[in-house]
């Protein structure tokens, strides 16, 4: 059986007297019409003969030289599939999914800077090329430890950096405990509720009409604003303003709410747009929503001319205090849930705890 002499580069013309230079590696043959491979610049099917002869030549003593300093020459399709199984690669396949769907602004940035900073972390280790198989879990704790801005940070970037990496790995077969990334403990914050919402709507009706809107949705609907309510048109409601409908790709839950809308905040809908086009938005009054910031800003606004908002309080105040209402109200955990619009009720409870919700009477403590 006649076996083929690997690394030994030959000179090939083809009948319409193209040049390539052929050589075997690990039993498959490669073929080079130039120099690039190697990196150097000699293309000699672009000359005439007996120039195109000559710098074949040259290019064939090229690449023995190459080979003798220790080239070798790379499978392409190998390559490619090699890079896709590297740890630079992973991250930036499953952000272009991700980036399709219809996520939150503010999620999207969030994976968007949550990326960057992993590859900038790659870069910066000499990890670029690891393959997935070799990756630990230790790589992924010391890249949350070190890029968190803050303790309270760290289980953000945690969440954010299993979703660029968790699915895409397990799919090929690398399963990792994200359990052992410790986290710091972070204290509890309490959001403040409105004392008096009443008072406060009057004055934020005084200062605007359209924040005042909001406000007053957020409160009696418990919609977030910056989303769910701002991108709301007439054609949302029923004739009468009594009902609101929106589907699941405009809701964080992702399902679809239907909603009494309460007798004072119809009230207010049927004097702004009874005679309004249904794709009319709410506030813009045209058929475009205003931008993502709009409330954010009217409500910095807002408070840089009060004395009745404390600290710490922002629009979705309004929402925590509704919550606490329908809780007060009802007993149910069930349907704050529902009105809440969150997916799982382990949510809801969660919550409630960051909420001044009292859950134990002065009569359910002990006594001697």
């Amino acid at each position: 059986m006649k076996t083929k002499k690997e690394l030994s580069p030959k000179i090939y013309k083809s009948k319409d007297g193209r040049y390539q230079i052929h050589l075997w590696f690990k039993n498959k043959r490669y073929r080079f019409a130039n120099g690039s491979a190697i990196g150097e610049n000699l293309m000699p099917n672009l000359l005439e003969e007996p120039e195109r002869g000559n710098m074949a030549f040259l290019m064939c003593s090229a690449f023995q030289l190459a080979i003798a300093k220790g080239w070798r020459p790379v499978d392409k399709k190998k390559e490619a599939a090699e890079k896709k199984k590297r740890l630079s690669s992973i991250a930036d396949v499953v952000l272009e999914r991700k980036l399709k769907f219809n996520y939150s602004d503010y999620y999207r940035r969030d994976l968007i800077r949550t990326h960057a900073n992993w590859n900038k972390y790659l870069r910066k280790e000499g990890l670029s090329n690891l393959l997935i198989t070799d990756l630990t879990i230790d790589v992924i704790a010391k890249f949350v430890y070190e890029y968190a801005p803050s303790p309270e940070s760290m289980k953000n970037v945690k969440r954010n950096i299993s979703a660029l990496l968790r699915d895409e790995l397990e799919t090929h077969g690398v399963f990792l405990n994200y359990k052992r990334i410790k986290l710091p403990r972070t204290t509890q914050q309490l959001h403040k509720p409105i004392k008096d919402v009443g008072k406060l709507l009057n004055d934020i009706k005084a200062f605007n009409d359209n924040l005042y809107l909001c406000a007053l949705m957020t409160y009696a609907l418990l919609l977030r604003p910056h989303r769910e309510i701002r991108c709301l048109t007439v054609g949302d409601f029923n004739e009468d303003f009594s009902l609101l409908s929106l589907d699941g790709e405009r809701v964080k839950s992702k399902k679809n709410r239907i909603l009494p809308v309460p007798s004072f905040v119809q009230e207010e809908l049927q004097q702004r747009f009874q005679e309004c086009d249904d794709a009319v938005n709410l506030f813009s009054r045209r058929r475009r929503a205003y931008h993502r910031d709009y409330f954010k800003n009217r409500w910095s606004d807002y408070k840089r001319q009060t004395d009745l908002v404390e600290k710490n309080q922002t629009i979705y105040s309004f929402r925590h205090t509704g919550a606490i209402r329908v809780f007060e109200k009802t007993g149910s955990l069930q349907k704050l849930q529902q009105v809440m619009g969150h997916s799982d009720m382990k949510v809801s409870l969660t919550y409630l705890r960051g909420l001044e919700v009292k859950q134990l009477d002065v009569e359910d403590l002990p006594n001697l």
